[in-house]
């Protein structure tokens, strides 16, 4: 038994060593041979390495690789290519995706195999590169599969070239006028330099002068710096043959507001609503109510598919008879017809629940109300809002349609004034439904029509519908003004011969 014991030790050891691959020219000309027909214009074919066996055979050779008594610079560019590779290879197994991102622990929880250990990529840069070797320039030959990251080659790293190859491609980078942006005398930097601002000195006047190094034009110190934000979009060739051919075009850089935002920024939406009815009169009802609300929404990119933050409503009201304006609701408040004041605030999430959908998200919100008699049972004090809470739960989606048109869905599902006794009900069930068809004549410019229909599922049925037309302008990547008109109806007006608009202003930034 302890001699067949002795074999069965023998043949794993005698197996795992034939297993181990010394780290020889040949795995640096098959890298090349794979980057070569895989990679253009820093992009990579993502739709033909999912059917490519020799990234299999690669990463097998990166599992096994035996680096005992490789020279530092073998070691260098092996870990390069093998970083490199492997982005590749964890995007190919959750392909079709939008963004490494939305693959789940890519950088710090996934684990690969690298020279026999089990690692993620995040340990592969710091513990194997950045380091051991303390050289800054890894940063620009590292590619993260992202678009923001420097262009990943069509060549691999060799520990011959790797010396010119590092020079290279950091020039390369820091002169790239998308990488580093220079406008009306401000310098915009890649966030590499502020995440990793330790590998280039330490302090924001190192890191220009690790930039000038290598710059044809270099930055004056009098110059204003700033981070922009990080593109991590995948960089798949598939999606710039898809905009050279004109199917996105206008469409292509629009804002698209069923879109989560990304890890680490901020959004934050102003949106003004004015809301005025005028009706015959019945009983001791105003012949006009107008109602202004300021809805303020607040969200941070917890990551690319849950952003986290709050909403708020700020509200006044005017009763008044005709002939009025509905914009006399900005004049003093006055007793018995107008109030105003904060009267909710609440928790609020968005989620993309399906990566491959980058469109369609999933936001609710629950919100408490701020005050006392807000429903106005006082008659010396008019309704201003629901006593109760407000849970809002949105399903939005966009659909690009062509090159310049796009239709945008919204079904929501409201309950509104929970545990508030007022008027004999406890909450209000309604499932609003909306479409806006959009024309986008360039990336900037919406042009909308909008439709939309509620019913109040209760005892005795009820509705709004409205319909409307508005446009959105992108002064910014970073700064959105809309304006929207709307007629409105309802049972009520329906009824009494009745006339309601709304008319709104909508402001949208990021940080």
């Amino acid at each position: 038994m302890k001699y067949l014991f002795n074999i069965i030790v023998l043949t794993f050891l005698l197996f795992g060593e034939a297993q181990a691959q010394k780290i020889d020219n040949s795995f640096f000309n098959e890298v090349n041979s794979f980057l070569e027909k895989s990679v253009t214009n820093g992009l990579v074919d993502y739709g033909q390495v999912t059917s490519d066996v020799s990234l299999t055979a690669l990463i097998q050779k990166i599992e096994t690789a035996d680096l005992t008594g490789a020279s530092k610079d073998t070691k260098k560019a092996f870990f390069i290519n093998a970083y490199n590779l492997n982005v590749i290879n964890l995007v190919k197994k959750a392909y079709p995706t939008q963004s490494p991102m939305d693959i789940a622990g890519f950088f710090d929880r996934k684990k690969i195999k690298v020279a026999g250990k089990n690692i993620t990529l995040n340990e592969l840069e710091k513990d194997n590169l950045l380091k051991p070797y303390g050289d800054a320039r890894f940063h620009f030959v590292l590619v993260c599969g992202a678009m923001g990251c420097p262009p990943i080659t069509n060549f691999a790293y060799t520990p011959d070239g790797l010396e010119g190859q590092l020079e290279k491609q950091t020039k390369v980078a820091i002169n790239n006028p998308t990488f580093i942006k220079i406008k009306d005398g401000k310098a915009e930097l890649s966030q590499i330099f502020k995440w990793y601002v330790g590998d280039f000195g330490g302090s924001k006047s190192s890191v220009i002068e690790f930039i000038n190094k290598y710059r044809n034009a270099p930055i004056s110190k009098s110059q204003k710096v700033s981070y922009y934000q990080y593109d991590w979009s995948l960089n798949d060739s598939a999606k710039k043959k898809a905009s050279t051919e004109g199917v996105k075009a206008a469409n292509a850089s629009r804002y698209v507001v069923s879109s989560t935002i990304r890890k680490g920024s901020f959004e934050v939406k102003i949106f003004n609503n004015l809301y005025s009815q005028k009706t015959g009169s019945i009983g001791d009802l105003s012949d006009r109510s107008s109602f202004f609300t300021t809805l303020v929404n607040v969200l941070y990119g917890l990551n690319n598919r849950l952003n986290i933050g709050f909403t708020m409503r700020f509200r006044k009201v005017r009763n008044q008879s005709l002939p009025s304006s509905a914009f006399e609701v900005f004049g003093s408040d006055e007793i018995g017809t107008s109030r105003s004041g904060l009267t909710a605030f609440g928790p609020q999430i968005r989620y993309a629940p399906v990566p491959s959908w980058e469109n369609f998200s999933i936001q609710s919100s629950f919100v408490f109300p701020i005050g006392s008699n807000l429903a106005g049972r006082d008659p010396k004090q008019p309704y201003l809002d629901w006593s109760g809470a407000t849970w809002t739960t949105q399903f939005f989606n966009d659909f690009p349609i062509g090159t310049n048109f796009s239709l945008f869905t919204e079904l929501d599902v409201l309950l509104e004034d929970i545990g508030s006794f007022d008027n004999g009900h406890i909450n209000r069930f309604s499932t609003p439904a909306t479409l806006i068809f959009s024309y986008n004549p360039n990336s900037k410019t919406s042009i909308y029509t909008l439709g939309g229909f509620s019913p109040y599922w209760a005892a005795d049925f009820d509705y709004f519908a409205q319909v409307g037309a508005g446009a959105k302008y992108q002064f910014t990547p970073k700064l959105e003004l809309e304006l929207l008109y709307t007629k409105f109806t309802n049972e009520f007006l329906t009824d009494t011969g009745g006339q309601a608009a709304t008319y709104n202003l909508g402001i949208r930034f990021n940080i």
